[in-house]
C-alpha cells in the first residue's frame, strides 16, 4: 500500500536527528579544489551567467520581483534580484511591461533571459508559491527555500511544482536551494524540480529536496524526450517516495548525491534515457535505481556508489530495478571537467553544504566544505551596492513631484537635513531632483524619516526619457548604469501607510 509522506514525516525527522547526533567518521579522497561557480551541464551551450554585468535590486515581495523584471530596458537586460523575506500569494501580483510576462500567485520567469534570483540577509522563503521558468534562458536561482507548493487544494501555484521548467528552456543553474513539501499527490503536492518540453543544459547543485511524493522529472511523458543534459550533484534527497529524478530520454549526470529514505523508487531511467551515476550514497531506501512503472527501458552507467541498507524488489513486468548488484548497461561521455568526492564521505559533506542558508559552501573535491571564493557574491550581504561616495549632487538642486501631503515640501529631500521630509498625498507618489544642465548620476540614496509608513516597491526613472533605471523595494542605496540627465525621479509604487522621504541623495559614483 502507498503510504503518505506526511504520515512518515515525524519519524524520519527523528531518525535524521539521531544520525546527526551519533556522527560517523568517513574517509575521503584527494582532488583539486572547487571554485563555487557554475558547474555541470549549465556550463555548456555558452554557459550560464544569469544577471552578471547588470544592475542589482532588492525585493521583499513577489510583486517587487516582477516589477524588477518589468522595469528592465528589455527582456534580456541582465539583472540580479536579491530577495529577503517571505514571498507568498498575498504579496505576489501580476505586473505588466514590455520586458516581462508575469502572473499572480507564481514567480513567472517567462520569455526572458539573463536573470539571477538570490536569497540574501536573513533568507528568502517562497511559501506555497512556485517558481515557473518558461521559454527562457540563462537563469540562476540560488540560496532560496521553496515550500509547500500545491496543485490542488488552496492555494495552488505553478501546477504544484516548487521549481518547474518547460517550453524551450536553456541554461539554468539552481544552486543551494531547499525544496520541500509536506506530503504527496493525495495531499495536493506534485514535483519539487520538474523539466519538460525541450528543457536543456541545467544543473541542480548543493540543494535539499525532501518530504515529497515526487522529487522531480525530466520529460512529462514517454513521448517528451527532447529534454536533457542535466547535472545533479551534491544534493540531499530525503523522505521522497519516487522520482529522484524520473528521466525520460536525454542524458543526465548524477554524482555525489545523498539519497536517504527513498520509499518506493529512486532514479527512474526510462524511455531511452541515459544516466551516468557516480559516487552517490544511497541509504535506508528501496529500489534506488532502475526502470520502473513502464516497459520503455532506460539505461545507466554506474561506478563508485555506496548502497547502505538498500532493499531491492523482484524484476517483473514494468518493474526492473538495477540491483541488488547494479552494473552498467550503457556508456555516457561527460563534456565538462568535474571532481568526485569519495562516496563514503558524501553524507558528511552534503549535510554541511546542501540547501539554502549554508553560506554557499561547496566541497573542495576532497570531502571538505569550503566557503565561496572572495570574488563570489556574499549571500548574507544586506547591501545591494557599495555605500555612496563623493559629493551629494542633490544639495543645491531643485525638486518637484506628484501631489504632496499637507505640511511637507519637495525641497525637504534636497536640503541635507534628515529632520525634514516629503510625503506623497497617499501611499504612492513620486519626487524628483532636477538640475539646470545635464548631470551624470549612477547611484542614489533614499533616506526615510520615521513615521507611520514605509516604502514598499519603487522605480527610479530618467525623467528626461521615461526610461526605468532601477526597481526594487525598500529605502537605501540604489545603483544603476551611469546616466546623464537633467531630472531623476523616485516613484513609490507601493507602501505601508504614508512614507516619509527625508533625503533623496544623488551621486556620480
Amino acid at each position: 500500500m502507498r503510504r503518505s509522506v506526511a504520515v512518515r514525516l515525524s519519524a524520519v525527522l527523528a531518525t535524521g536527528a539521531l544520525a546527526a547526533a551519533t556522527g560517523v567518521a568517513l574517509s575521503s579522497s584527494t582532488a583539486s579544489a572547487a571554485t563555487g561557480g557554475v558547474t555541470g551541464y549549465a556550463t555548456q551551450n555558452g554557459g550560464t551567467t544569469g544577471g552578471a554585468g547588470g544592475q542589482t535590486v532588492r525585493a521583499t515581495t513577489g510583486t517587487a520581483i516582477h516589477q524588477a523584471l518589468c522595469g528592465r530596458a528589455s527582456s534580456s537586460t541582465p539583472i540580479t534580484i536579491q530577495v529577503e523575506g517571505t514571498i507568498n500569494h498575498g504579496n505576489t501580483a501580476k505586473v505588466s511591461g514590455s520586458s516581462c510576462n508575469t502572473a499572480a500567485g507564481v514567480i513567472e520567469l517567462k520569455q526572458i533571459s539573463n536573470v539571477t534570483i538570490v536569497g540574501v540577509g536573513n533568507g528568502a522563503v517562497f511559501d506555497q508559491l512556485g517558481i515557473h521558468i518558461r521559454e527562457s534562458s540563462n537563469i540562476i536561482i540560488q540560496n532560496v527555500t521553496v515550500r509547500n507548493v500545491k496543485k490542488s487544494g488552496s492555494p495552488t501555484s505553478n501546477g504544484g511544482d516548487a521549481i518547474g521548467m518547460e517550453s524551450d528552456v536553456r541554461n539554468v543553474w539552481v544552486d543551494h536551494v531547499t525544496l520541500e513539501a509536506s506530503g504527496g499527490e493525495s495531499e495536493g503536492y506534485d514535483g519539487l524540480f520538474d523539466m519538460k518540453d525541450n528543457t536543456q543544459y541545467v544543473t541542480l547543485s548543493y540543494s535539499t529536496l525532501r518530504n515529497s511524493g515526487r522529487g522531480g522529472l525530466i520529460g512529462s511523458s514517454e513521448s517528451d524526450t527532447s529534454n536533457g543534459y542535466v547535472t545533479f550533484h551534491h544534493n540531499l534527497y530525503e523522505n521522497i517516495d519516487s522520482r529522484t529524478p524520473l528521466l525520460r530520454g536525454g542524458i543526465s549526470h548524477i554524482y555525489n548525491n545523498h539519497y536517504k529514505n527513498l520509499n518506493e523508487s529512486g532514479i527512474n531511467s526510462r524511455a531511452g534515457a541515459r544516466a551516468k551515476v557516480d559516487n552517490n550514497y544511497f541509504e535506508d531506501s528501496k529500489d534506488v535505481l532502475g526502470t520502473f512503472y513502464t516497459d520503455a527501458a532506460g539505461y545507466w552507467q554506474v561506478s563508485g556508489n555506496v548502497f547502505d541498507n538498500v532493499t531491492w524488489s523482484e524484476r517483473e513486468g514494468d518493474n526492473n530495478p538495477a540491483g541488488p548488484n547494479p552494473t552498467s548497461n550503457t556508456s555516457v561521455g561527460i563534456p565538462y571537467a568535474y571532481t568526485l568526492d569519495a562516496a563514503t564521505c558524501v553524507p558528511s559533506v552534503v549535510s554541511q553544504t546542501a540547501g539554502a542558508n549554508k553560506g554557499l559552501k561547496v566541497s573542495d573535491g576532497s570531502c571538505t566544505p569550503q566557503s565561496p571564493d572572495p570574488t563570489d557574491p556574499d549571500p548574507t550581504d544586506p547591501d545591494p551596492t557599495d555605500p555612496p561616495a563623493g559629493t551629494n549632487l542633490s544639495i543645491g538642486a531643485g525638486a518637484d513631484g506628484s501631489s504632496k501631503a499637507s505640511g511637507t515640501s519637495y525641497g525637504n529631500v534636497v536640503d541635507g537635513s534628515t529632520s525634514t521630509y516629503w510625503s506623497p498625498s497617499g501611499s504612492t507618489g513620486s519626487v524628483s531632483v532636477k538640475w539646470g544642465s545635464a548631470t551624470t548620476v549612477s547611484k542614489i540614496n533614499i533616506r526615510e524619516a520615521s513615521g507611520s509608513g514605509a516604502i514598499g516597491s519603487y522605480r527610479v526613472l530618467n525623467h528626461d526619457t521615461g526610461a526605468v533605471l532601477a526597481s526594487g523595494s525598500g529605502a537605501g542605496v540604489i545603483g544603476f548604469s551611469a546616466t546623464s540627465l537633467k531630472k531623476i525621479t523616485f516613484e513609490i509604487t507601493s507602501a505601508s501607510g504614508t512614507p516619509r522621504i527625508a533625503e533623496f541623495e544623488t551621486y556620480a559614483s
